[in-house]
């Protein structure tokens, strides 16, 4: 990349991309400038430190799974937008692993607009359950419990035995749905 088009986005983007290649460790302020081909010093013209670039490239993925995981629940409801937030987020996770593990998965004030929006999301395909206030965030979190901890095992090879993953991910799916559905 020539360094008259470094940017912020720019050094977000070729953040992505070594994270991909190499996952969270290799995501470092000499990595990034030497993709770049800039001296380091030049990064912080652009991001404060190496924590700030991980805060950007978290927003940046959450903004990403947001995208697919809302185009997926757009005009369903109820157990349809359920099913296809869950298979969304299991798509994304599968096929970014090293994106999604680099996600910091903690509250963060500079993630709060992003999670707000994924959040939104996730409560959107919630609403026909008529689940109040608390009711509602308690499924979102039982929600993204086993989203994450699917998709990660999954990602990572940790389901050895030969039953097919997606007939266990539409037991999953079953199961939270029909949970929903009672009182």
């Amino acid at each position: 990349m020539a360094r008259a088009a470094l940017s912020r986005d720019a050094v977000v983007e070729i953040a992505l991309g070594l994270v991909d290649d190499e996952g969270e460790r290799g995501l470092t302020l000499s990595a990034v400038a030497g993709r770049a081909g800039v001296a380091t010093p030049s990064l912080y013209k652009h991001v404060r430190n190496l924590a700030e670039l991980r805060e950007l490239v978290s927003i940046r993925i959450m903004n990403e799974l947001a995208d697919e995981a809302g185009a997926a629940v757009l005009g369903r409801s109820g157990d349809e937008a359920v099913r296809a937030l869950m298979r969304s987020w299991r798509t994304y996770v599968v096929r970014h692993p090293r994106r999604y593990s680099a996600m910091l998965q903690v509250p963060h004030p500079g993630l709060a607009e992003a999670g707000s929006r994924l959040l939104g999301i996730v409560l959107a395909a919630l609403r026909a359950y008529g689940l109040g206030d608390s009711g509602a965030i308690h499924a979102a979190r039982c929600l993204r419990a086993a989203m994450h901890g699917f998709s990660v095992l999954e990602a990572e090879g940790a389901f050895g035995l030969p039953e097919k993953l997606d007939e266990s991910y539409d037991l999953l799916i079953d199961m939270l749905t029909s949970g929903l559905g009672t009182d």
